[in-house]
């Protein structure tokens, strides 16, 4: 994973390169081009998009559900088995 400074030296540097053109770009393609950019800078960082980012936490609230069910049954079973106290 590049550090925050690499980062944005990268963006900025590829950035740069579209504003120092002879001809000035229409915008749709101005729009394009940079987009390109920052997909290409992001694809170089550890990270995951919103869509999976989303599906986890449902994946994870719900093994914490059952996690929490699991440990109560537990503790249900240990008192069964605990004898009573004289």
């Amino acid at each position: 994973m590049l550090p925050p400074k690499a980062f944005l030296d990268a963006i900025g540097s590829q950035a740069s390169r579209l504003f120092n053109g002879e001809t000035p770009l229409p915008r749709g393609e101005f729009e394009a081009q940079l987009k390109g950019v920052v997909q290409s800078a992001l694809s170089k960082l550890d990270v995951v998009s919103r869509d999976e980012f989303d599906s986890q936490m449902v994946v994870l609230a719900r093994t914490r559900a059952r996690l929490e069910a699991l440990e109560a049954k537990v503790a249900e079973l240990e008192e069964k088995l605990t004898p009573p106290a004289p």
